[in-house]
């Protein structure tokens, strides 16, 4: 192989791995939260949560609090997802049913901001900094 060609395949090979590590440092450290699935449950809406801690270290305690909205925009409640536990680097499930909610009407879930985040080293900022939401629910989740 001649200089010219092993140049060329290190750029090549360079190209394919420098996207993937600036998408890392651009998101850097962070909570994301994912609204995963909705399913009505008799008068309850069941509301299932993924949630990644991208930290270095454990948050012991995280409580968002979230505002409610129905199709329409307008507020249906304020409610408290305690997340409990989220250890770094491994994702978890968390679910509440709330009741008397028609999954159906609900149009916006927004979370309001941390009523509770213990994480020791990394601060309280460690549950609201960078914070990434999304959903494949149907229903939008804002922050």
């Amino acid at each position: 192989m001649t200089l010219a060609r092993c140049a060329l395949s290190a750029a090549l090979a360079l190209s394919l791995v420098a996207p993937s590590v600036q998408a890392q440092e651009e998101t850097g450290p962070r909570l994301s939260i994912e609204l995963n699935a909705t399913e009505q449950v008799d008068e309850s809406c069941r509301m299932s949560f993924l949630i990644r801690n991208g930290h270095d270290a454990d948050v012991e305690s995280a409580v968002f609090e979230a505002v409610l909205f129905d199709a329409e925009g307008r507020v249906d409640r304020l409610t408290l997802f305690d997340f409990g536990t989220l250890p770094a680097g491994r994702p978890r499930v968390r679910q509440f049913l709330l009741s008397n909610l028609d999954c159906g009407s609900l149009g916006q879930v927004l979370i309001n901001g941390a009523e509770t985040c213990q994480a020791g080293e990394l601060g309280e900022a460690a549950c609201t900094e960078g914070l990434e939401l999304n959903s494949r629910a149907g229903v939008e989740l804002i922050g």
